[in-house]
């Protein structure tokens, strides 16, 4: 070959290698991945893992985005990505179990068409089209399942919903939970209306309602749900009892001083004393609740709280408990891979005695070190900070929030079944009848090993408590607690461990910190320029009256003040003045530090690069001359 032509057939031959290898490695390596990020953002759960290994029939998966529209919003696009890549590793995973399509349905499309007959929710933009970002999930038997509209806020959730999907496709029977409550947050149909907890919890599971009323238990129900109970009769508990003995899951939340039983929240109060417990089953167990509610000023949430004329002002409060991933139960599926606060409202504390031989109380949440008992009949009313922390008297050991109770149990009614309470109405006293005739036999002890959960506060459930109204966004782990309690006593423990995984958008924490210091002090100066104004408009309604005289309506409004008077008026004025002028001072500081660091950051990220690239290319070209000059 003559020397002219090969360097052009070398380049041609070195390129048809590159891209032969890339378009090879692209097919062989398409879901290996090496994931350095905090949280390993990228990397499938063993749960999912799991779940794609033992799908049994092909899932088709599909994913609605509208790309044009999407690409307006940075936060959308950026979460698109984030689904096309994990909708990718789900694919890889699963050895092609998991089909993966992606349509972008514009406008009078077909795909459009398919978007809404599945249920994708059309979201309105500033523009003229509407966005779809949704994933609709079909089984081999056409089955569906949708998760109408991806919202970005909620991501932490995202694999587990994937997840879930895919789980419940493959199989389409979900485990059943029966819901026992007072509660109206809990007791919606079909869960709308109520708390987003309730509707979580019927999107995952298929929910049976029962009755405050009950004569009998449904014999199919994987979990038992109760949460602040109606009164129950002996009948009823013995109900209970015997299904507990029989199946052994259940969850029991009960609270001392529940403030969302009367319509109370975070910012309301309740006018009476509701109250629940865990009754003649806790006394069988040896488990019991407190009488009072607890407070834990260590923990102590910031709430809105009144100071008094019409001002509301955010104050720690004892009542509030904000319980730390510290001060849960790393080992445990329930609480292992909670990574927020859990908030309680003026819960009760899990009271554990000389427990049956084979029982386990194993404490899954507690407080902090210091706790105190607050009378619960004051607990539930409008309590101010002050008036908690006069009350306060420091318990010597952490009291346990939430726990979980195993082992072979013993009935709470040896004497067997209580009579039944039949209704005065004949038709309801003749079906009563007929159902306590169906029940089963009375037993003594644990047919199935039990595993409980007990949580001693049901103001969890209510979504004040952990999501920012009108933003929907979660802000603490309440709602994963109780789902994550569901799941691993119906069977899908793993599943528990994906709720809480991190967000991919990770914060610019050092510019948040700037921001919320420079933040602090113009607040502050504002705060303290609106207390000398008030006060100066006070004073000089006091001078006013004094001057009310012939000297007022002469044009003289300093004529009848004292030589004090007159002075103490223009310092205030002076000090009004020189207030405005600091805090002008403040606003134009405002962004100082933080447009600084963003031109430094530019500076770097624009010219950074090139000049590093100068820097390398001039120590080689200045070794590559010294070498000359040694070799001549």
């Amino acid at each position: 070959m003559k020397a002219k032509h090969f360097l052009p057939a070398a380049t041609a031959l070195a390129a048809t290698i590159f891209v032969s290898g890339n378009l090879v490695i692209q097919h062989v390596l398409s879901g290996a991945r090496v994931d350095f990020t905090e949280n390993n953002l990228y990397t499938l759960s063993k749960g999912t893992k799991d779940t794609l290994a033992s799908v049994a029939e092909p899932v088709e998966v599909t994913f609605v985005y509208t790309r044009g529209v999407g690409q307006e919003y940075p936060a959308v696009r950026a979460y698109a990505a984030r689904v096309r890549e994990l909708l990718e590793s789900y694919r890889s995973q699963s050895g092609g179990q998991v089909i993966v399509h992606e349509i972008d349905p514009s406008p009078f499309s077909e795909a459009e068409d398919e978007a809404l007959a599945a249920g994708i929710t059309a979201v309105g933009t500033n523009g003229t089209d509407p966005l779809y970002f949704g994933i609709i999930g079909r089984n081999a038997v056409d089955d569906q399942r949708v998760i109408p509209f991806l919202a970005p806020e909620r991501e932490v959730t995202l694999e587990y919903d994937l997840t879930r999907m895919v789980a419940r496709l493959d199989d389409p029977d979900p485990p059943r939970v029966g819901i026992l409550s007072s509660l109206p947050g809990m007791t919606a149909p079909g869960g709308e209306g109520g708390y987003t907890l309730l509707a979580d919890i019927t999107k995952s599971f298929d929910v049976v309602r029962i009755s405050d009323e009950f004569q009998s238990l449904p014999e199919d129900l994987d979990v038992l749900f109760v949460a602040h109970p109606p009164e129950l009769s002996a009948r009823q508990e013995w109900l209970i009892d015997q299904y507990i003995l029989r199946h052994g899951r259940a969850v029991i939340m009960v609270d001392p001083a529940a403030k969302t039983a009367m319509g109370g929240g975070m910012l309301g109060a309740s006018r009476d004393h509701p109250r629940s417990d865990l009754g003649a089953l806790g006394k069988a167990w040896g488990v019991t609740l407190s009488e009072d509610a607890v407070a834990d000023a260590a923990n102590a949430l910031p709430v809105p709280v009144d100071t008094g004329n019409g001002r509301m002002e955010e104050l720690a409060h004892p009542l509030f408990i904000g319980a730390h991933a510290a001060d849960m139960n790393a080992n445990d599926l329930v609480t292992a891979d909670l990574t927020r606060n859990v908030n309680f409202g003026a819960p009760g504390a899990l009271l554990a005695g000389i427990l049956p031989d084979g029982e386990v109380f194993s404490p899954l949440i507690s407080t902090g070190p210091s706790p105190s008992y607050i009378d619960a009949r004051e607990a539930v009313r409008d309590m101010t900070p002050g008036d908690v922390l006069k009350s306060y008297k420091t318990s010597p050991l952490p009291l346990v929030l939430a726990a979980r109770l195993s082992g072979s149990l013993t009935t709470a009614f040896p004497a067997g079944a209580p009579t039944l309470d039949e209704p005065a109405d004949p038709g309801l006293a003749e079906l009563a009848r007929a159902e306590a005739a169906n029940a089963l036999p009375h037993i003594s002890r644990s047919e199935t090993n039990a595993e409980i959960v007990l949580i001693a506060d049901v103001d969890v459930l209510a979504d004040d408590f952990y999501i920012i109204p009108g933003r929907d966004v979660v802000v603490a782990d309440n709602g994963a607690l109780v789902l994550n309690a569901i799941d691993a006593l119906s069977g899908g423990g793993e599943l528990s461990r994906l709720r809480s995984r991190a967000p991919s958008l990770r914060p610019m924490t050092r510019i948040d910190r700037m921001r919320e210091n420079a933040e602090a002090k113009y607040f502050r100066q504002q705060a303290e320029l609106e207390s000398r104004l008030a006060t100066a408009q006070s004073r000089l309604e006091e001078l006013q009256d004094i001057s009310a005289t012939d000297g007022f309506f002469s044009g003289d409004l300093e004529a009848d003040l004292s030589q004090d008077e007159r002075a103490e008026l223009a310092k205030l004025r002076a000090d009004i003045v020189e207030l405005r002028e600091r805090l002008r001072s403040i606003e134009r500081d405002y962004r100082r530090d933080i447009d600084r660091l963003e031109g430094m950051l530019k500076l770097i990220n624009i010219w950074g690069g090139p000049l590093l690239i100068g820097l390398i290319g001039l120590l080689v070209w200045r070794r590559q001359t010294f070498r000359e000059g040694r070799g001549t």
